[in-house]
């Protein structure tokens, strides 16, 4: 942690000299070390799903990646193996928008492998304009909440399973900043009783992605699963495509000071995921590689340079309801 201090407090912009994904492996000597490992990612087709792959698969472990579009995913896994060397790369097709595409992807991977170490939980969108799942969610809390939470519930006893004294399980949960955009919206998850708010609809999705964090931990970690949520950074990808002004924003001196590319957006991810720091411990948010303090700009969610939580990011009560609401919404029963 300590060691990167200095890189985030000068930031230049991207291609400065904050940490890339890879350069965090190599700092953890675990470059070609973890090849009895077995990772999954979430959306590894675009973005820094890539990089996180990239990242997982520079361990010489066996990464399974999630994809909607498998030809796609197939371009981005021949682009990793272009750039490195490594263990094993396996694309599951999965569709977020489907809890039937999420239960297939889950069977399948367990038809391969008895085995999952890491699970970070990546695949997302934003900003979005009004839709629904073909589940009937909102699109972005359905997308970037329930089916990661669906998911895990799948794979959850092959994550503790796997867990051991040296090499404890670990869930990741990718979530933003923006969650300070919205709490929990317990009697109205899908904008049926109030308008639609692209920016209300992300936040709560990015609250959830928390409060999924902290309760795993809450819930697991005794029995050796620790999970982390984080903030990736300011990443100009695909993830934007339905923001207008984009470019004229990141122009902004301090913005683009601020903003990272890919390489450097996957770190945080891949810093809890692989770290000797978050080895034995979760619960917390995280952003530029370190646990992040209270967020002190409250009048303005989305202010650049303070990448803090929001108040209601550790209410403990909230993220209980939240997690037994959405065992509902998958029709799956809670084991405590």
């Amino acid at each position: 942690m300590a060691q990167y201090v200095d890189a985030y407090k000068n930031s230049k912009g991207p291609g400065d000299a904050r940490p890339t994904a890879y350069k965090i492996v190599e700092d953890e000597g675990l470059a070609g070390k973890l090849t009895d490992k077995v990772f999954l990612v979430t959306g590894v087709s675009s973005g820094i799903g890539i990089e996180t792959m990239g990242a997982m698969y520079a361990t010489g472990g066996h990464v399974f990646g999630t994809v909607r579009n498998m030809a796609k995913g197939q371009k981005a896994v021949e682009a990793v193996k272009a750039k490195t060397q490594g263990g094993k790369i396996t694309l599951l097709e999965m569709d977020n928008e489907s809890l039937a595409s999420v239960k297939k992807a889950a069977e399948e991977f367990l038809k391969q492998s008895k085995t999952l170490n890491i699970l970070i939980n990546n695949a997302g969108v934003m900003a979005t304009p009004e839709g629904k799942t073909k589940d009937g969610f909102e699109t972005q809390f359905g997308t970037n909440h329930v089916a990661h939470f669906y998911l895990f519930q799948l794979l959850k006893s092959t994550l503790l399973a796997s867990s051991t004294p040296s090499f404890p399980s670990r869930v990741v949960s990718v979530s933003s900043f923006a969650h300070r955009n919205s709490r929990i919206r317990f009697d109205d998850y899908n904008f049926q009783k109030e308008p639609y708010n692209e920016w209300l609809s992300y936040g709560q999705a990015k609250t959830a992605n928390i409060y999924f964090a902290n309760e795993i931990e809450r819930r697991y970690g005794s029995r050796g699963l620790h999970a982390t949520s984080n903030h990736p950074g300011g990443i100009k990808s695909g993830l934007q495509e339905h923001l207008d002004g984009m470019d004229e924003q990141m122009e902004i001196p301090k913005v683009k000071a601020y903003m990272k590319n890919t390489e450097q957006g996957a770190a945080t991810s891949v810093y809890a995921a692989l770290s000797k720091e978050w080895k034995d411990k979760g619960g917390k948010y995280l952003s530029d590689c370190v646990e992040q303090a209270a967020f002190q700009h409250p009048e303005d969610p989305m202010f650049v340079g303070d990448d803090g939580y929001a108040e209601w990011a550790y209410d403990e009560e909230a993220a209980k309801r939240l997690w037994k609401d959405s065992l509902k919404m998958v029709g799956v029963e809670d084991d405590q």
